[in-house]
């Protein structure tokens, strides 16, 4: 799927299940098992637990806040929103997740999910048994890293927009975290659609819609980036990603 636009996918991708030594190319812990020198045959334990489950169509719930908490999901293919609804019903947007990247992670500690997990367009995902990949992330040194790894950039990305930063610095930190994480699945870096909402966004960002809406034309009027409905194309990566530097500090 090399340079594709996101969310567009190579139809081989979700019939992708590897093979009796390959992991399928969007499982989340792959990498980590193969750095150890080891394949699926020297770890049926994971592919006896990890399931592909799907299709979620956009709107229907992965998981509700308060359900138990039995396993862990990598995205497969599509967009996922975590949120939470306060007393008086209002949303609050707490990420999204692409392709390799992994919900349910927050619910290690109090056994349910503390949040809901939303399909934004057709979702796919591989499920883990947190329980057994919990004995497995104890003989594989790799698997045990990668979740520490995962649960640190999950809280990095929950902080980054903790500071008076102003709005364009956010519309662009955002759009440059969702160009960089794409290209490391493969994805284009510089053409990708949002699939969320203005409003989902707006929420995450802690801005108004109109004030998102605002950044993206002047940002357009300026050739940083072109906008055509939910297709973004960064056409200025240098001046991005100076707007971004003080948000994502690399």
């Amino acid at each position: 799927m090399s340079g594709l636009p996101f969310p567009r996918l190579s139809p081989q991708v979700l019939s992708d299940d590897g093979n009796e030594l390959q992991f399928c190319s969007t499982c989340a812990f792959s990498h980590a098992c193969l750095s150890q020198g080891m394949d699926k045959s020297a770890l049926k334990e994971l592919h006896v637990l990890v399931e592909h489950i799907g299709p979620f169509h956009a709107g229907e719930h992965v998981f509700r806040e308060g359900d138990p908490f039995e396993a862990i999901a990598a995205v497969r293919a599509g967009t996922v929103k975590t949120c939470v609804t306060d007393r008086d019903g209002h949303e609050h947007v707490l990420g999204f997740h692409f392709p390799g990247e992994v919900i349910g992670l927050n619910a290690i500690d109090g056994h349910r999910y503390p949040c809901d997990a939303i399909a934004l367009d057709t979702v796919m995902l591989c499920k883990f048994s947190f329980p057994k990949i919990s004995v497995l992330a104890a003989k594989v040194p790799g698997v045990q890293r990668e979740l520490f790894r995962l649960l640190s950039r999950d809280i990095g990305r929950a902080a980054l927009l903790a500071g008076d930063w102003s709005a364009d610095q956010r519309v662009a930190a955002f759009l440059l975290g969702m160009s960089r994480r794409l290209s490391a699945r493969g994805f284009s870096a510089t053409r990708f659609q949002l699939t969320m909402a203005r409003t989902d966004i707006a929420n995450y960002l802690r801005l108004a819609p109109e004030t998102v809406s605002r950044v993206l034309r002047r940002m357009q009027d300026d050739g940083i980036l072109a906008v055509d409905r939910r297709e973004v194309e960064l056409l200025d990566q240098d001046r991005i990603e100076a707007l971004a530097a003080p948000i994502l500090r690399d």
